[in-house]
Parts: C-alpha cells; sequence; structure tokens
C-alpha cells in the first residue's frame, strides 16, 4: 500500500516524503504538531486543533506557512489521498532549515508536513478491562501548554511505562497532583464528580479532553477542573482521554487497583456518549 504526504507544497509517496538535514525540528526539536482524528471523512473539532496550533506557534514565533483555511483544505486533501476511512492526520510544523546554530535566522521559511494513517483503536480487552498506569515526577519544561515536538521526557515515561507492564505514565508535580499523562489527559472520580487538573502551564488543552468535560456537563455531571491527588478520600475511578483513546478508564496504577480494579460507570457513561457522537460524525459525512 503506497501512502501519500503533502511535504512543503508536494504531495508525494511517503517513502519519497523528506525534509533537510538541517531542519530545525531535526537539530533542535523546533516545532509543533497536532494530531486530528477523521470519521469517515468528517473531522472532529478540526477548527479547535488548528486554533491550538495557530497558537503554538505564535507562543514560539513560528509563522503559518499557510492561512488556517488553506491548512484545512490540505488536511481534507491529504485525507482523500490515503486509502482510510477513519484516520489521524499529522501536522507538523518547523522553524525551517539553517545552518545548525541555537539562534535561529529570522527570516526561515517554516517546513510543514501532513500525514494520514489509519486510526488506531483500542483493543477490546483495554476497552472491557481498562488499562494500567505508572507516575512519576514531572521532568518536563515549563510550557506543557504549548504542543511541542520535544517529547523526549514523554518517550522516557512512555519507555518506563512499558517496562513496567503498565501503559502510561501521570506526571506528578511537587505536591504529588496529577498533572497529565505523556500523551493524555487524566481524570477521577472523587465523591461523583469528573475532576481534572486546571490548564496552565503544566498541562496541554487536550482537544478530547475539552469534549469529556462538554459531555459530561450535557449529561449533568458536576465537572471540576482543579488540582487533585490519587489519595484523596472518595476517589473511585481514574480515566484518560486522548484522540486515539476517547476515553479509557485506568484501572490501576503503581499497582494499585482505583476502585474496584473495573472500569467504573462514569468512565463506561462518558465513554458511550463519546462513540455516540462518532457516529453522528459519520452520519454527516
Amino acid at each position: 500500500m503506497t501512502l501519500t504526504a503533502w511535504v512543503n507544497g508536494r504531495f508525494l509517496p511517503l517513502d519519497e516524503a523528506t525534509v533537510h538535514i538541517e531542519d530545525r525540528g531535526f537539530q533542535f526539536a523546533d516545532g509543533v504538531y497536532e494530531v486530528i482524528a477523521c470519521f469517515g471523512g468528517t473531522f472532529l473539532d478540526l477548527d479547535a486543533h488548528l486554533d491550538r496550533l495557530l497558537r503554538s506557534c505564535e507562543n514560539i514565533a513560528i509563522n503559518m506557512p499557510v492561512p488556517l483555511h488553506e491548512l484545512k483544505t490540505l488536511i481534507e486533501q491529504t485525507y482523500r489521498h490515503n486509502p482510510f476511512e477513519d484516520a489521524m492526520i499529522y501536522v507538523q510544523i518547523t522553524r525551517g532549515a539553517a545552518p545548525r546554530s541555537h539562534l535561529a535566522q529570522r527570516e526561515l521559511t517554516p517546513t510543514m508536513v501532513i500525514t494520514s494513517r489509519e486510526l488506531p483503536m483500542p483493543s477490546a480487552e483495554s476497552i472491557s478491562d481498562g488499562v494500567s498506569a505508572i507516575t512519576l515526577d514531572d521532568m518536563r519544561w515549563k510550557r506543557c501548554d504549548i504542543k511541542s515536538i520535544a517529547l523526549l521526557a514523554s518517550v522516557i515515561g512512555k519507555q518506563e511505562a512499558a517496562f513496567r507492564g503498565a501503559d502510561e505514565t501521570f506526571w506528578l508535580d511537587e505536591q504529588q497532583h496529577v498533572l497529565e499523562g505523556c500523551a493524555t489527559n487524566c481524570f477521577a472520580a472523587i465523591r461523583g464528580a469528573l475532576v481534572t487538573h486546571p490548564l496552565d502551564h503544566q498541562v496541554l488543552g487536550g482537544i478530547t479532553r475539552n469534549m469529556v468535560l462538554r459531555i459530561a456537563r450535557a449529561h449533568d455531571i458536576t465537572v471540576e477542573e482543579r488540582p487533585w491527588k490519587l489519595t484523596e478520600t472518595g476517589l473511585t475511578e481514574c480515566m484518560m482521554s486522548s484522540t486515539t483513546n476517547a476515553i479509557m478508564p485506568v484501572c490501576h496504577i503503581n499497582g494499585e487497583n482505583i476502585g474496584t480494579g473495573k472500569p467504573g460507570p462514569m468512565a463506561i457513561q462518558l465513554r458511550g456518549w463519546m462513540l455516540d457522537e462518532f457516529e453522528k460524525l459519520k452520519k454527516t459525512s
């Protein structure tokens, strides 16, 4: 199967899609990205993803290579160039290519790459039994609100989780509050409320996170955006959200059961409501 990527103005076979060896994304991780789900040709929260991409570029002073309406067209074209009904679109923008120097030249041409892959789905076992996580003290940089391609800490966290037989790592701040995962936002059910850390420099404003909170409020679940700990009285469930997971119950953390050790009612309800929305998207495409 030949896949197609968009690279700096051209559609190319994926195996021929390359960028310059001195691209600052490769040399310095000087870039940002977005991952967008597409269900049967309809993109999930595309405008929100593009708005966040623009904010990330602005926060590190990279000029958008094209206006957002043109980028939307390129994303749609990339989807159509590849054979997947349900797809995961990846957009990466770097500052561009230049001789290696920490101080970037002022007028670089940004590099932009768009790819499309089949949307990965959680296994039936993960959905029925939930997944497991570990915790680590947060060792990331202090601007996690920027969706940076500098993901080495997340790679280390994922590797440590796998080494310990878990699926995800949750980062803890100095007071042991749960912040977010390597590639997920985190939630807890505490005394009947859905609790998640507020958005700040320690937490990325996940598009799926926003969807979870919107759906919870629409179904009269109390939402609390505040710091929280795994040791809180009344904590009965944990869960995580991402583009590829929707929402997923997390039933074991650091080898200990959360609640009953099985997916809880809040996670099951939220996942069902989210999947209903995904099906509606397919029907409108």
